[in-house]
């Protein structure tokens, strides 16, 4: 996936600022696909530039200007195509890069006590992030009323996806924690 292809995703629901797609963004797809506000403009710059969306210029009195991005057909044809194809597909999805899992490896070579505060610290935040998802819901009935409930089908399994990643991953370092702590 890339950002590019988020954006165009959102913007099949229908036309947004920028300020509204990063909010949009950062409030649906954020747990599992990471981009800057910067990232964002630059990207919607680009696509614009593509033929994949147009904007329109808003003046405003007592506001700043903004810029309404709407989604053209070939930034339609775009976004089915993309989904169409098998472009990171499964196996790449089952990868895992990760720095802290390869701290973790050699985490023997420093003492138990480092190694039990940084598991302490990754299961606090997984749970932190696990109830962070709960503006997920909210961007889902935000977002999506009005739409096809088919398709909302869809957001939910990725957010379902994401509540279960950090359940796992927090059981998994209380797994590890405890682990640590028998052997102490």
């Amino acid at each position: 996936m890339s950002l590019k292809h988020g954006l165009l995703g959102l913007l099949n629901y229908g036309s947004m600022t920028g300020y509204e797609l990063d909010k949009a963004f950062k409030s649906s797809l954020a747990f599992f696909w990471h981009a800057k506000s910067s990232q964002i403009y630059r990207e919607l710059d680009a696509m614009e530039h593509c033929g994949w969306l147009t904007s329109e210029r808003v003046i405003q009195e007592e506001k700043p200007n903004k810029r309404i991005y709407s989604i053209t057909a070939a930034g339609k044809d775009e976004l089915l195509g993309w989904l169409s194809s098998h472009e990171g597909g499964i196996e790449g999805s089952m990868n895992v890069k990760s720095a802290f899992l390869m701290r973790m490896f050699f985490a023997g070579e420093t003492s138990r006590e480092h190694a039990l505060e940084i598991l302490r610290a990754f299961k606090g935040k997984c749970q932190e992030r696990g109830l962070g998802l709960g503006g997920v819901h909210e961007s889902i009935a935000q977002y999506g009323s009005g739409h096809d409930e088919g398709k909302i089908d869809f957001w939910k399994i990725t957010l379902l996806y994401g509540e279960m990643i950090y359940q796992t991953m927090s059981e998994w370092a209380g797994k590890a924690i405890t682990m640590l702590e028998e052997k102490q």
